[in-house]
């Protein structure tokens, strides 16, 4: 007889920051017991955030779209929020329109001509270094792009595209992959995070390691071993994979 099981498997999706809070205290002998401690709680685990965005190890959060091109105009803004200013015009694969907010990155471009049609056809785009745009002559000439800058701003990553777009290439778009910064945790604590099932335990064990720091400091140590033991596992587990083969190794005893 088989076992009876829940069938369900959206612990990640269920999984509260008020219960997030809740397991990293209990890892640290405490309990909340106050507004503060949640509060505290709440800002260690964004600024946990913030460090995996610094260790770039936030690939779930990678987006794509297409960015629309506009003659002579080489900057393209995307703002870190609604509040900070309006991003640039970008469509989806399927061409509808889209609001970029929370960029960090761009991971790679090409220049896409005839989008969504039989003959759409990408071609290369460098992306350069700040050296290397900085030694162009003339940012304004206007011909086929063939390089992208990415400025990354506290408010927004600005995209400097080299040559400026001409006539003939104001119907293309720039295709880019984008790396997303992790969302907020806000003060509505019956949400979710913003993090993969495979993410849940190192987030959980960074958060006890962040709050050892705060309110049991004998523990510190401890917590972030426990926290690097399962970031490696998470990390690893992340990993792109190659198809494995398996070579059966042969033995051919005397006889």
């Amino acid at each position: 007889m088989a076992n009876t099981t829940s069938g369900t498997h959206t612990f990640d999706k269920t999984f509260s920051v008020d219960e997030i809070v809740e397991e990293a205290y209990e890892r640290i002998g405490s309990q909340v017991t106050s507004g503060h401690q949640l509060k505290s709680a709440r800002r260690s685990l964004n600024i946990l955030f913030q460090e995996w965005g610094n260790r770039g190890i936030h690939f779930w959060e990678i987006g794509e779209t297409n960015m629309d091109l506009v003659e002579g105009q080489s900057d393209y803004d995307f703002f870190r929020s609604a509040a900070d200013g309006t991003s640039a015009t970008t469509v989806t694969n399927a061409s509808a329109s889209e609001t970029i907010i929370g960029m960090s990155d761009i991971l790679e471009a090409k220049l896409r001509s005839g989008i969504n049609t039989t003959s759409q056809s990408d071609s290369s785009l460098t992306k350069v270094d700040r050296s290397t745009y900085g030694g162009y002559a003339n940012k304004r000439s206007k011909s086929t792009p063939s390089a992208v800058f990415v400025e990354r701003f506290i408010d927004k990553v600005r995209v400097h595209v080299y040559p400026t777009p001409d006539s003939t290439n104001a119907a293309k778009f720039i295709h880019f992959f984008y790396l997303k910064r992790i969302q907020d945790v806000d003060d509505t604590y019956t949400d979710a995070t913003d993090i993969p099932f495979r993410f849940v335990p190192c987030m959980v064990s960074g958060l006890a390691f962040y709050l050892a720091q705060k309110f049991n400091p004998q523990l510190v140590q401890q917590m972030k071993l426990y926290y690097e033991d399962e970031l490696a596992r998470a990390l690893a587990e992340d990993g792109s994979a190659s198809s494995t083969h398996i070579t059966p190794k042969v033995y051919y005893p005397n006889i």
